[in-house]
């Protein structure tokens, strides 16, 4: 089941290098190059925001490219270096591998209905005040922080049972 997202408000941040140019970046330092079929994948990702798995990845892919153009494979080690270069951040819902844009996204937390599989992106003035404040009274240094808040949406909740 895809795991619709909701955002409230979230908007991207300036970054000093697009997201692209920012992988060739971290591909150079580790002795690799931006292919062409690397290229296309982070085009295609970056062309919206949204949570994705790799089989709606290559869905997407596969409607503006043919099919052998890009393969599963290259699909996996790009999502991989992507992630391991803090582009994208990936997460682990109700059993699935989902990636959603961490370069150039503001820090932020989810709900998401156990149910539906709906995650809903939101940010907190009060959440960030806390973690900073844990932070200092134990001399520790934040990069970031990642709560993900696991329940029922609204819709969920208020189904009757009859209809679960």
């Amino acid at each position: 089941m895809p795991t619709k997202s909701r955002s409230s408000s979230l908007q991207a941040i300036a970054v000093d290098l697009p997201p692209i140019e920012q992988y060739a970046r971290f591909l150079r330092q580790g002795g690799k190059r931006l292919t062409r079929q690397k290229r296309l994948i982070v085009e295609q990702i970056f062309s919206h925001h949204d949570h994705f798995d790799v089989n709606e990845l290559l869905d997407h892919l596969q409607q503006v490219l043919s099919r052998r153009e890009i393969s599963r494979p290259t699909v996996y080690r790009t999502l991989a270096e992507l992630a391991e270069g803090g582009i994208l951040r990936k997460m682990t819902l109700g059993g699935r591998t989902v990636y959603e844009h961490d370069y150039g996204y503001p820090s932020h937390d989810h709900l998401f209905c156990q149910r539906c599989h709906n995650l809903i992106e939101f940010y907190s003035p009060q959440l960030e005040r806390i973690c900073n404040s844990a932070a200092k009274e134990h001399n520790f240094q934040v990069l970031g922080h990642r709560l993900m808040v696991h329940g029922l949406c609204d819709k969920c909740s208020s189904d009757k049972p009859s209809a679960r």
